[in-house]
């Protein structure tokens, strides 16, 4: 069976490393990148085990791939701190490197714990995400945003999920909307995309009608509710920014 070394790129996540080192006690090796945090990550990581090195913040396709190469073995299960792998992924990554792996990389589907329920609905879940991989075969690709592992050979899919704790409250959720929706809109704008009224108008009510109805977000109640509209607002914002970008400002 090949050794597995799990890495983490980090920046002030004291509140999540322990329970994410925890939670892949089973792996052969945590690597810890921190991107020069101000609270106590480092101290806390090291204690639970991980290797720690310290990188300043090149983004994030750039702090995985160096993560991953500075890895001991081969095989790399990326996870994020806010993220945990509960007992049934991990022996699922056991039992499919067990054998020979057949694939170059593994893609599990993630479940958000949010509004006080983990939510299998809306474009929170199955929200699939390529974590297992060969470093011989695959790497992290992207931009600014949506960061994703591109792999030269097959990828399967695995049927346990991983965990994601990643919103404290609806303030947090927004506040993160407005970092990543900025984001996007520069990644879409440097990418020769525009946004038109059209956009503004069809893009959001087509969010939500996929959040709500197609992914069935009317089974969460309220939550499901609130997260299909916050879904919607984040695409109307994506949207308005890259208008904005597209500007030009008066000469002086």
């Amino acid at each position: 069976m090949p050794k597995v070394s799990v890495t983490i790129i980090t920046l002030d996540e004291e509140a999540h490393i322990a329970a994410a080192i925890a939670s892949v006690g089973w792996a052969d090796e945590v690597i810890v990148v921190d991107a020069e945090s101000r609270d106590r990550t480092r101290a806390i990581a090291e204690a639970a085990g991980a290797r720690v090195l310290v990188r300043p913040w090149t983004g994030y396709v750039d702090q995985k791939n160096f993560a991953a190469a500075e890895a001991t073995h081969d095989w790399i299960f990326s996870l994020d701190a806010d993220e945990r792998v509960p007992p049934a992924l991990a022996a699922e990554i056991g039992r499919t490197l067990a054998r020979e792996p057949s694939a170059s990389a593994y893609r599990i589907p993630r479940v958000t714990f949010h509004l006080g329920r983990w939510m299998r609905t809306t474009d929170f879940f199955p929200d699939f995400q390529t974590r297992l991989y060969d470093r011989r075969a695959a790497r992290w690709t992207g931009a600014h945003v949506h960061e994703s592992v591109s792999a030269d050979g097959p990828v399967q899919t695995m049927h346990e999920e991983l965990q994601h704790l990643s919103y404290r409250d609806l303030r947090d959720h927004l506040d993160r909307i407005n970092h990543y929706s900025s984001l996007a809109a520069r990644q879409m704008h440097e990418r020769g995309r525009r946004a038109s009224a059209l956009d503004l108008l069809v893009h959001p009510p087509a969010a939500f009608l996929r959040n709500y109805v197609l992914r069935r977000g009317f089974l969460d109640g309220t939550a499901g509710l609130v997260i299909s509209l916050v879904n919607a607002y984040s695409v109307l914002l994506k949207f308005a920014k890259l208008w904005e970008l597209q500007q030009v400002p008066p000469r002086a």
